[in-house]
Parts: C-alpha cells; sequence; structure tokens
C-alpha cells in the first residue's frame, strides 16, 4: 500500500489504458494485477501485470512507440499514452519479461507519506 504524488485524471487515464490493453491482447477473462514496487524511502514503483500472453522479446522496445500495435486492428497509442504520462510525472516505464504475462513496469514514482488529500 503506498500513497504517490501524481496528477488523478492522468494516472487513470494510464490504468486505463493498461487494463484495456490487457483485455485486448489476452481475451475478457484476463487478470490483472498491480503490484507494488518498494524502491526506496522516497520513491516506490508498480507493475501492471496480466497472465495474458505476454510481449515479446523483440517488441519490448517498441510498444511505446506511436502507433505499434502488435494486432491489425490496433491503433498503437495505448502504450504510448501510458508512456506519455510517465514521462510527464518524471517516472520511467518499461515493457518487462514476466513467468505471469504482460508486464509493463513504472518507477520513479514520488512516494506521499503523510498525504492529507486535495
Amino acid at each position: 500500500d503506498a500513497t504517490v504524488r501524481a496528477d488523478a485524471s492522468r494516472l487513470r487515464q494510464l490504468f486505463e489504458n493498461l487494463f484495456r490493453n490487457a483485455v485486448e491482447h489476452a481475451g475478457a477473462d484476463v487478470a490483472i494485477e498491480v503490484r507494488l514496487r518498494d524502491e526506496g524511502e522516497e520513491t516506490v514503483g508498480f507493475a501492471v501485470v496480466d497472465d495474458g500472453p505476454g510481449i515479446p522479446a523483440a517488441d519490448r522496445e517498441n510498444v511505446f512507440d506511436s502507433g505499434y500495435s502488435t494486432t491489425a486492428d490496433g491503433t498503437g497509442l495505448g502504450l504510448a499514452i501510458v508512456q506519455q504520462v510517465a514521462v510527464d510525472h518524471g517516472w520511467t516505464v518499461t515493457a518487462e519479461a514476466s513467468a505471469d504475462g504482460a508486464c509493463v513496469a513504472v518507477g520513479d514514482v514520488a512516494r506521499v507519506d503523510d498525504w492529507a488529500g486535495g
């Protein structure tokens, strides 16, 4: 459990795109999990992992390029938007190998310890 500093609507957009991407590539029955990655006292990371087919190693560097899609009917915008949201926040984002399926990891996220909201 962690509270992070982010623009709420942009963070929601990041998660919506990752969840939609999982469903489009793995089907409606895909299981999706958000995993916290502790990076230190001031930063935290998280990974969105699904139990679908995963992201082939050859595609991992390109999946964030605008217009790049591994499906014939894909727009190639979902993960490009994820990357832009991450960059706009000063975060890193990578597609990683995972035994569970696809994994998109976001790092260098500022942790907020005693955030009172607002």
